[in-house]
């Protein structure tokens, strides 16, 4: 399962992330989104094995403050092109 995490703040790293996430799930893959020149653009995208270790991760991280900003987290949604192109398959 894969979730969305909003509100970081631009200065969070992967490192400084994944180690607030791993208390409640060790995710299978993390990505804070980037700009072309590397800088943060405030959200990320975690996967987990299996729902219940995402749900954990909503529960635990979803409205804490992390870096003065209450961050949001939620299952991501697919990107409209991406549901489309499933549809067409």
């Amino acid at each position: 399962m894969k979730l969305h995490i909003g509100n970081l703040s631009k200065s969070v790293t992967d490192a400084e992330l994944k180690a607030l996430i791993t208390p409640f799930a060790a995710p299978a893959s993390l990505e804070i989104v980037k700009d072309h020149l590397g800088t943060s653009k405030g959200f990320a995208f975690a996967e987990f094995a299996d729902a219940d270790q995402a749900h954990a991760v909503i529960t635990g991280l979803d409205g804490k403050e992390i870096g003065g900003q209450a961050v949001k987290v939620a299952e991501a949604r697919p990107r409209k092109n991406e549901t489309a192109g499933r549809a067409n398959a």
